[in-house]
């Protein structure tokens, strides 16, 4: 009975583009109501760290602020492409990037923004250890006291007890945060995100991805069993978990979206249902008996196939479904008859599930199961062959071992302890990209490349085209991985895709999986290929003139700078390119035309460009240029 609450609304659009500054307070009747919290918003739009906490309903820890500052601080870096570590690198629609994860994401926010349909990490569990990462928030305990407020900075207590392991929490915390941020800005309107953690923060993450994604968007907990420990004290453990949430649960939930898997031993069970009616030579309750002897034998399957123990006339097995509405319907209160004493039979109080028009049809189709007589309340026939999947479990019984053997015979070696299992990554990035094969799919904790491979196995499965993004920290290996030639763990997981993709092209035929991507082009994360040339006129000498002329660093080709140019314009990184050379100059051209880049070869350390950007692939038309013996009507927009 009022024009609308602009609070609110802007709240809404607040809460949509920063999640995580939308908390509770109380109103004056002392209910709960959303609101903005303002010292989060002002960090969220500033670009230094801004300070003024207040008491509020949040997930808080040291170093929270600074890491929300390092998600928002621009990078001078690039992405440098490295043709000998790629595989089809002119014709493959995957990337796999090198370097520190905070930086690609960051890096690939322009090419890729709302782009990404499933984001699957795996991050680093936390042991009390400090992070590979260099974010420089690994601290010591002295350090964390400090920042805490648990003591002065001359050291005296504060508190009456300091938890020292908490900055291994706050460490694990900020590492997670700054990356969640920016990825969230990766996915679609109805993308997913999947992040696999085990005990130690389980609880912190649904907090933090609650913050960052809205907790409205919360999907599903998914437990995986692994092996169990006998003496352990307490419980069995082997206990991971998934975390999933939608970037707008409502963008799934309008477009339908129903995860599912196929049931567990289904395919045996029609062949066993197929061998009883040939045995039964048509007789249906024969047939039924020989099935249900067959159960008894208690075969490895779904538990719920055991309800299909009865075959029809047809051939076909079903049980008997419920035929009552789960809701009080008065249009959907009408007499059924039975077929022999015509009769009605008992209807359910709230009536029944479908309407007099679908029920006649079920009736004509034979699809309703009645009794002997019109006492009995009859069921619909649920058929076999048409429920072949279900709706996904969130309990995954499966141990790891065989996923780690199946890796170390892939490559001649162990590296890893705890691979993901592929078949189980296969089952759920189907589930998340359903009706959408050529998805793209991220994964910025790499690690031994499971989540690439799972893609590669799934697109050989279903025809599809779904792409990856792999991206991996160059973690040192111990000598024995760097004496079988893998100094790195990114070494490891590209030869790992080298080898699955070789083994797909031996066991592909022409009518199968041959053409399919089987490759990747290998980025690495390096500083901005062009150099700081900018001087006064008093602090230059003539001498030094020769040497600042050149804005290109020397070591730098021409490709390294045309990915940089596809950085700058929001290009994919993936798209087709072609080079030429024409006289002294060699050509670029991305996709036709969407972005031209012209490079004198080198001379003399140094290298000259020309960009042309085509103004309808881009938000706006940018130029560059650097003269050096090129003329300035090389450069088009």
């Amino acid at each position: 009975m009022t024009s609308r609450d602009m609070t609110a609304a802007n709240i809404e659009a607040l809460a949509e583009l920063f999640p995580n500054v939308v908390t509770e307070t109380i109103d004056i009747e002392g209910n709960p109501k959303s609101s903005i919290d303002f010292d989060l918003l002002r960090q969220e739009l500033s670009d230094h760290i801004v300070e003024g906490p207040q008491e509020r309903y949040q997930l808080d820890w040291p170093g929270k602020r600074a890491a929300a500052f390092a998600a928002n601080a621009p990078i001078a870096k690039t992405l440098r492409p490295i043709r000998d570590d790629s595989v089809d690198f002119d014709t493959t629609k995957n990337l796999f990037i090198e370097g520190d994860n905070l930086d690609a994401l960051k890096l690939l926010q322009e090419s890729y923004l709302g782009k990404v349909k499933l984001i699957y990490i795996d991050p680093p569990y936390n042991t009390g250890n400090d992070f590979v990462y260099a974010d420089d928030f690994a601290e010591s305990t002295a350090e964390y006291l400090v920042k805490s407020e648990q003591v002065s900075e001359t050291g005296e207590r504060m508190v009456a007890n300091s938890e020292s392991n908490g900055r291994f929490h706050s460490d694990w915390l900020s590492l997670m945060y700054s990356r969640l941020k920016l990825a969230r800005n990766l996915l679609t309107d109805d993308g997913v995100i999947m992040v696999a953690i085990g005990d130690q923060e389980h609880a912190n993450l649904r907090n933090l991805m609650d913050m960052v994604f809205g907790g409205e968007n919360f999907l599903a907990n998914v437990v995986w069993q692994g092996r169990a420990k006998n003496d352990a004290r307490f419980s069995a453990g082997g206990i991971d978990y998934m975390l999933i949430f939608g970037r707008n649960r409502g963008a799934l939930v309008g477009k339908d979206a129903r995860w599912k898997e196929p049931k567990k031993g289904y395919s045996l069970v029609l062949s066993a249902v197929r061998d009883c009616w040939e045995r039964a030579d048509g007789d249906a309750e024969l047939a039924t008996r020989l099935l249900r002897d067959w159960w008894k034998t208690s075969p490895d399957t779904e538990k719920g196939l055991q309800s299909y123990s009865e075959i029809d006339s047809n051939g076909r097995a079903y049980l008997r479904g419920p035929l009552a509405s789960p809701n009080p319907r008065e249009n959907l209160k009408y007499e059924i008859l039975h077929p022999e004493s015509f009769k009605p039979v008992p209807m359910h109080p709230n009536g029944w599930r479908y309407s007099r028009e679908t029920m006649d049809n079920l009736l004509a189709d034979g699809r309703i199961v009645f009794g002997k007589d019109e006492l009995t309340s009859p069921r619909r026939k649920m058929y076999l062959d048409e429920q072949d999947d279900q709706a996904i479990r969130s309990l995954i019984v499966k141990e790891r071992a065989p996923a780690s053997e199946a890796l170390s015979r892939l490559l001649d070696g162990k590296f890893f302890d705890y691979p993901k299992d592929v078949d189980v990554l296969v089952t759920w990035i189907r589930a998340a990209t359903q009706n959408n094969n050529d998805a793209l799919v991220l994964d910025f904790f790499g690690g031994s490349g499971s989540t690439a491979h799972a893609v590669m196995n799934l697109n050989a499965e279903d025809g599809g085209t779904r792409r990856f993004i792999l991206v991996q920290l160059p973690e040192k290996l111990d000598a024995a991985a760097q004496q079988q030639g893998y100094s790195t763990i990114a070494d490891v997981a590209r030869e790992r895709l080298r080898r699955v993709g070789t083994q797909m092209n031996l066991s592909a035929t022409e009518t199968s999986t041959g053409s399919q991507d089987r490759g990747f082009r290998s980025l690495k994360i390096d500083t901005m290929s062009k150099t700081d040339t900018l001087r006064s006129a008093d602090a230059l000498q003539q001498l030094e003139i020769e040497q600042l002329e050149s804005s290109i660093k020397p070591d730098r080709t021409g490709e390294d700078l045309l990915f940089q140019a596809m950085l700058d314009a929001g290009l994919e990184l993936t798209l087709p390119i072609t080079r030429e050379e024409r006289d002294s100059f060699e050509i670029y051209d991305v996709e036709e035309g969407a972005l031209m880049m012209c490079c004198r070869l080198r001379e003399r350390n140094s290298l000259s460009l020309s960009l042309s950007l085509s103004g309808t692939r881009s938000r706006a038309c940018r130029t560059a240029a650097v003269a050096h013996g090129l003329p300035r009507r090389g450069v088009r927009a």
